[in-house]
């Protein structure tokens, strides 16, 4: 029996060139992300028409499609079940072609809410294009590695913040070990998880990654000494087993290459693990410790110092980072964060790119009361923006508009900055796991000053997101450009629905 997401997955198949063309599936919270051997045969159009298809990044064979949450974890499954299913029949001659579910061939977009989301659709191709530099390629393996681990981290995250809860309150003590336990064991292996992803990802034997990486959590390593200094178990954490397993790729494929092959069964795996094991024990866990270190202690300062001023600006940048699927490559400093000081600084101003999202959505919303398509747009999408999940509003709303995107981006500022001068006084607000934001974080949030404290500093960051990205939007970031036209359509100053409104325009 056919269930919508079944029918979702068998009607991108052969937009993105059929199973021929598929190399890897993966998903993360929102996107289905695919690694195509020619990006060239891919119809991002009709991919965009799609009912439930919500926005598209590109990168040459490498697409992103945002599903949204829930329905991206249903229909990876059903596309993977299709790339492993047995062919269907073809069919009879004289046959009409299927078309995709809801999809018209030949109509043209009839609401304006149809139009902007065409543009945003050409926008958000054009930037990706001019975009995909090697460095930011390389950024989105990067995040590929760490995506996979979001469900764990969110799980362990959600306990780890339930049994402080506990011991605050001084209630089921008798729980609390278990659940320390439970929420603690992840994040202590997770550098063995993370060389099992780094090697999938850059074309290495997982399980030859997971062996390089699992030397970093070793309690053993504490018997060796380098430079006058013991390791300790975990020192470099996350980055060390990212390095490790890196390097074990490298090694990897140059024993293919060079061993023989009635020996690569047996001295391939010996040297990956040989070499990259030594060469981790005595160069790469001391250098990635102190990484990590700094880490910690840049993002302590940057907030204590700089505080407003870094919130501001981290809350401004991030909506363009979401916008170019580049914000997971910030993934490793989270949880290099959270490993270190058992939350990140970092997500909560970053979330504050979210509210202002929010805010400029609603103004358009106040704005154009006349515009029935758009605002079924924003009140279908603003449920997952209250949530933390942008690319609705982004792909549909902000970033065809165009000015409200920049108001947005004024609104994120403004939320960072609130929660940065907070940090500037000494309290400081974290997240213990990563993947939502949001009014989704609070169950998540953590700080040196108490839950209560800490979660009546988020929040007014988020009310503060919310009135200056409304407030902008509504007295800059439509006026001159956008306009509510009297015949339930927009205006333009270069071209609209209502000819008798460019008049008006024109005499104001």
């Amino acid at each position: 029996m056919s269930t919508p997401d079944s029918i979702t997955a068998a009607a991108i198949l052969p937009i993105v060139g059929g199973r021929a063309n598929d190399l890897t599936v993966a998903h993360c919270m929102t996107r289905l992300r695919l690694g195509l051997r020619d990006g060239g045969l891919v119809d991002e159009a009709g991919l965009r028409a799609l009912p439930a298809v919500l926005g598209l990044v590109a990168d040459g064979g490498s697409y992103q499609i945002v599903l949204g949450p829930g329905t991206v974890a249903r229909v990876t499954p059903a596309f993977e079940a299709l790339l492993t299913s047995p062919p269907a029949p073809l069919a009879p001659p004289g046959a009409e072609p299927a078309t995709a579910p809801g999809a018209q061939p030949g109509a043209e977009a009839a609401t304006t809410a149809d139009r902007l989301a065409l543009r945003g659709a050409e926008l958000k191709a054009s930037r990706t294009r001019r975009n995909a530099t090697p460095l930011k390629l390389f950024l989105r393996r990067i995040a590929d590695v760490f995506v996979p681990l979001i469900p764990a981290l969110i799980g362990c995250g959600v306990v780890a913040g339930l049994n402080g809860l506990l011991i605050n309150l001084g209630v089921l003590r008798g729980l609390t070990p278990a659940l320390t336990a439970i929420a603690a064991a992840f994040m202590a292996l997770i550098a063995v998880f993370v060389g099992l992803n780094t090697a999938k990802v850059f074309g290495g034997t997982p399980v030859l990654g997971g062996a390089v990486a699992s030397v970093v959590v070793y309690a053993g390593v504490a018997k060796v000494t380098v430079l006058g200094v013991t390791l300790a178990p975990g020192q470099g954490g996350v980055l060390g087993a990212l390095a490790a397993a890196l390097l074990g790729t490298h090694v990897e494929k140059w024993c293919r290459r060079w061993v023989p092959p009635t020996l690569d069964v047996l001295l391939t795996p010996t040297l990956t693990v040989l070499l990259t094991g030594l060469v981790t024990l005595y160069a790469l866990m001391y250098a990635a410790g102190e990484l990590s270190a700094a880490i910690g202690t840049a993002a302590a300062w940057l907030l204590s110092t700089t505080g407003a001023l870094a919130g501001l600006v981290l809350g401004a940048l991030f909506l363009p980072l979401v916008m170019l699927g580049l914000h997971q490559a910030l993934i490793p400093i989270h949880t290099t964060l959270i490993e270190q000081q058992g939350y990140t600084v970092l997500l909560p101003v970053l979330a504050m790119a979210g509210a202002g999202q929010v805010g400029a959505a609603l103004a358009v919303y106040v704005r154009l009361r006349h515009d029935t398509s758009l605002r079924t747009t924003i009140r279908s999408a603003l449920p997952a923006g209250l949530l933390g999940v942008g690319e609705p509003l982004i792909y549909g709303v902000s970033l065809p508009l165009g000015r409200p995107f920049v108001t947005a981006c004024a609104g994120g500022a403004a939320g960072g900055a609130f929660i940065g001068f907070f940090s500037m006084l000494g309290d400081r607000v974290g997240s213990t796991a990563i993947g939502p934001s949001g009014v989704a974080l609070f169950p998540l949030l953590s700080g040196n000053r108490g839950l209560a404290v800490t979660a009546a500093i988020y929040a007014g960051g988020l009310l503060t997101g919310y009135a200056v990205g409304f407030a902008a939007t509504y007295f800059f970031g439509l006026g001159g450009t956008l306009r509510d036209g009297p015949d339930g359509g927009l205006d333009r100053d270069t071209g609209g629905a209502s000819p008798a409104r460019r008049s008006e325009q024109a005499a104001v």
